[in-house]
């Protein structure tokens, strides 16, 4: 066989070999992950749950799960490997050694006499002058010929036996395993080369980072476009009210791409007659109020009216078109909020404080749209203290039995939740008339609610009490439990299509001044990545203070099953402000449940500065500095979008916040000499503004 050929052949091992050494190792490490997952169901099992379909076990949902772009590529991958490897043993087969004894059909160590006769009989067969054949005229030159050479002429045999081939020691030969076409097109193959090493090593790559560089200069690394967090900045105020938020949100640059249809247009408008009690609109100029509404930038009503179709779960009155925009803007929500609560909680003031106002009422509109219940909902009405909200998250609970609860003096949602499940379910049964199985589905909701507890501490690391000045260490300690024992769960949203994991953010504020001193999302989900980070803090705690090793391990080891009980370890560090007297408030608020977020009083006294060395001023300098490149930020921004549907909210009320800042001002006053301060939960309980 020719070199190139032999160097063609090797191509499909080349290309074999490329794929099956990062493919194989990674599936064994899938199929080994996939075998140590944990079967215990973390979804809620109540019948809306089950019924929504998010949850379903059915093949098709198995197929749907197992069907994501990696799966699908190590499965091609499999299959052309399985295709290379009967395609190199199919070739093998046509690959021969040079064996003259059996191209002539005579077996080792014939006599030349039947050497000669086979030569002639396959002669008579394959001869150019027997067969005009071209295909046998080169069998008979390339095999047959060769072959009586190597057997009859005394030096080709001697070469054959010696070295393997009549012709005597072949050389060493090298070549590129490349497919033979792209080496031997009409002598050009110098030029397909280069331009196969052009394409493969140069423009792919040069493609690939194209692609990757345009989509990073237009997303953040939580894929929210970077417009969007500019227009969040920008309508981000102190005083933003809960019911403002709403106003905000919808002003993502990802809705206002989402396009608007003719056709859209009746079916918006009866879903705006459906949720127009929800949208704040004067009743005493309704007319006005209306026109006002339709007057906003089309993209701007259809994400409202739509986020509103969810909160009053009115989206049977959709249409199919406006049901994939629908779920498209359900989708992007989860992230966006979180985008919105982290320019809440940016460094706005000298201080390095975030707003306190703004990132509650965030989570609180993350809570509403995940389970569905109207914004007016949370209003104090019919008696309830907490508004009828946490009721509406639970299954089978409307306005009707809202009413028929209030007549039993049922006053708050954890009044019903701490009962017990026997007088529940006979509360429930009498005055609602629920069956037994809307009674288990009530039950079953309870059990996957969360229960929060706080130990929260703050010290300056060896240092006796706070002073002005110091880095102040927090370390809290958020416990979680649940009646059915679980602790990483998903909510129970059986009107949110798509899965959502429970965040929770954990905020250190100052509720008279509006700020927020430190905050950190916390997630119940991954339990080894808790267990690394706790270990890792109280190694990194002990060694500063001068502890032995086994006074370390000790405490390592009590971290890590307090990890595994269901509780997780957050660690922060702020400065110490002026000398005074400060009550904070720990928040731990949860974007996916109403009612279950706990706030705990915590009180911190600052002494004089009396030790030695400077304080630490930079940290005030870094946030003045930040506050200030903030507002020439929003300066540059082109405001022309958003004139023509800017909000009410818009303008701050500057005399109020300088106000503020002489009341903060005056609220240092007189040390006294005491050590830090420490906090624990009070009970849990959704907090009202």
């Amino acid at each position: 066989m020719a070199a190139s050929e032999e160097n063609s052949a090797l191509f499909p091992i080349f290309i074999l070999t490329i794929i099956a050494l990062p493919l194989v190792p990674y599936t064994i490490l899938n199929l080994c992950r996939a075998a140590s997952k944990k079967t215990k169901s973390i979804n809620c099992e109540c019948s809306e749950c089950s019924r929504s379909g998010k949850y379903r076990k059915s093949i098709f949902k198995r197929i749907s799960n197992f069907s994501t772009w990696s799966n699908f590529t190590v499965v091609v991958l499999w299959v052309v490997m399985g295709i290379l490897v009967y395609y190199i043993k199919h070739i093998s087969r046509e690959i021969q050694v040079f064996e003259p004894f059996s191209i002539l059909g005579l077996e080792s160590g014939a006599s030349d006499s039947e050497i000669k006769k086979a030569y002639r009989r396959l002669s008579i067969q394959y001869h150019p002058d027997k067969n005009p054949d071209p295909d046998a005229h080169n069998y008979f030159v390339e095999y047959i010929s060769k072959a009586y050479q190597a057997l009859t002429d005394p030096i080709s045999r001697e070469n054959y036996e010696k070295y393997g081939h009549p012709d005597g020691r072949q050389g060493f030969q090298m070549g590129i395993a490349l497919p033979q076409f792209l080496l031997n097109i009409d002598g050009a193959s110098g030029g397909i080369l280069l331009l196969w090493i052009v394409g493969v090593c140069i423009l792919l790559p040069l493609v690939i980072a194209v692609i990757y560089l345009s989509r990073s200069s237009k997303y953040t690394g939580n894929y929210v476009m970077h417009q969007t967090l500019s227009a969040y900045y920008f309508f981000m105020k102190p005083s933003l009210a809960p019911s403002k938020v709403m106003d905000v949100f919808i002003k993502a640059a990802e809705y206002m791409e989402i396009p608007v249809h003719r056709t859209d247009n009746e079916p918006l408008q009866k879903l705006f007659v459906l949720v127009r009690s929800e949208l704040n609109l004067d009743l005493k100029n309704i007319k006005q109020e209306q026109a006002k509404f339709w007057k906003q930038h089309p993209a701007l009503v259809k994400t409202q009216l739509l986020i509103q179709a969810q909160l009053t779960r009115e989206t049977e009155a959709l249409s199919p078109e406006l049901q994939r925009d629908f779920k498209r803007v359900l989708e992007l929500a989860p992230r966006l909020l979180e985008e919105l609560v982290k320019m809440a909680l940016i460094p706005r003031t000298a201080q390095g404080h975030g707003w306190l106002r703004p990132a509650v009422g965030v989570l609180e509109l993350s809570q509403y749209i995940i389970q569905a219940v109207p914004l007016s909902a949370r209003k104090t009405t019919g008696g309830f203290t907490d508004g009828t909200a946490p009721f509406l998250q639970l299954p089978h609970f409307n306005e009707a039995v809202m009413k028929k609860l209030a007549r039993k003096k049922v006053r708050s949602f954890q009044e019903l939740r701490g009962m017990t499940p026997e007088e529940r379910a006979e509360l429930l049964s009498q005055t609602t008339g629920f069956s037994p199985l809307e009674i288990l589905d009530v039950e079953k909701v309870l059990e996957m609610m969360p229960s929060l507890t706080l130990e929260v501490t703050c010290e300056t690391e060896g240092e006796e009490g706070i002073q002005e000045g110091d880095v102040v260490t927090l370390h809290t300690w958020v416990t979680l439990k649940r009646a059915n024992g679980l602790i990483g769960a998903l909510p129970h949203a059986p009107q949110y299509p798509f899965h959502k994991e429970e965040n929770f953010w954990f905020l250190l504020a100052d509720p008279t001044l509006n700020n927020v001193w430190f905050s950190q999302k916390i997630s119940f989900m991954d339990e080894a990545t808790a267990i690394t980070a706790a270990s890792k803090a109280i190694e990194e705690t002990m060694e500063g203070a001068g502890a032995t090793v086994k006074e370390t391990s000790t405490a390592v080891r009590q971290a890590v099953e307090r990890v595994k009980d269901g509780s997780r370890l957050l660690m922060g560090k702020f400065q110490a402000p002026p000398e005074g007297n400060y009550n904070l408030s720990c928040y731990l608020i949860c974007d996916s449940w109403i009612g279950c977020d706990i706030k705990t009083g915590l009180k911190l006294k600052v002494l004089k500065r009396t030790r030695a060395g400077t304080r630490a001023g930079y940290v005030a300098e870094e946030a003045a500095a930040m506050a200030e490149d903030g507002v020439e930020e929003e300066e540059e921004i082109e405001e022309d979008e958003y004139d023509d549907y800017e909000s009410e909210y818009s303008e701050d009320d500057e005399d109020t916040m300088q106000d503020s800042k002489k009341k903060g001002s005056g609220a240092n006053g007189a040390a006294n000499n005491r050590k830090g301060c420490k906090s624990s939960s009070e009970g849990s309980g959704s907090d009202e503004e």
